[in-house]
């Protein structure tokens, strides 16, 4: 699908899941998606312009763990983008995990989503370390709230606070779920993987294989020293 227009619209958050994810499609705005600064839509009953005619719309890009900045264009939903985010730092499309607007953090909040603003910096979180861990589901919600990218990779956003993902302290926002009880879950939407959680039986244990974001050596000194 074309760019388009577009407002930001915030899902309402579910117990396991939220269809909040990245959007398949992107829209564009100008100043960060402020209201009143749209980019002008065409007249109906026009032709829309010819494609020499059309803006051409260059985005600034960093991997978010460290890198120089790139110079992203030519993309109209999320895989294109992170494809064109592949190709300027010489990765594949399939290590970009998410990225977050005009923050390098881990703030699920500055999620990409179905907007983007023409003064938006993007900063792409790529895989990192893989983590398998086995979890005793002692009650029957876990605490976690489920996106994706829209690109078949389902991560966590949220960890309720004294949830039973919480208290191991062993699993992180923007852990991306790659796996349960052996399970494939590469491909997969958010509320296949929050049916699939929902469904374990109490009382029982069971496996997650997750895949953090890369992070930068100064963070994991951060981490190290904290614990």
């Amino acid at each position: 699908m074309p760019l388009g227009l577009g407002r930001r619209k915030k899902a309402s958050p579910l117990m396991e899941e939220e269809d909040g994810g990245e959007r398949s499609a992107l829209s564009v705005s100008q100043g960060g998606g402020m209201p009143g600064s749209s980019l002008s839509p065409v007249p109906p009953g026009l032709p829309p312009p010819a494609p020499a005619l059309r803006p051409r719309l260059v985005f600034h890009a960093q991997l978010a763990h460290g890198s120089p900045t790139g110079r992203i264009e030519g993309f109209s939903n999320v895989k294109e983008l992170y494809g064109k985010i592949a190709e300027a730092f010489h990765i594949t499309a399939g290590d970009v995990m998410f990225c977050t607007l005009n923050t390098h953090r881990l703030d699920m909040e500055k999620l990409l989503g179905g907007q983007i603003g023409l003064e938006d910096f993007i900063f792409a979180h790529i895989r990192g370390q893989k983590k398998e861990l086995e979890v005793y589901k002692s009650e029957d919600s876990l605490g976690l709230t489920i996106t994706d990218n829209g690109a078949g990779y389902a991560f966590i956003k949220r960890i309720k606070e004294g949830s039973v993902i919480h208290r191991m302290q062993l699993i992180s926002v923007g852990d991306m779920i790659e796996a349960i009880n052996g399970k494939n879950l590469i491909g997969s939407r958010h509320f296949e993987v929050a049916k699939i959680l929902k469904e374990l039986p109490r009382g029982r244990n069971f496996t997650l294989k997750l895949c953090e974001p890369l992070k930068a050596f100064g963070m994991y000194i951060y981490v190290c020293v904290g614990i």
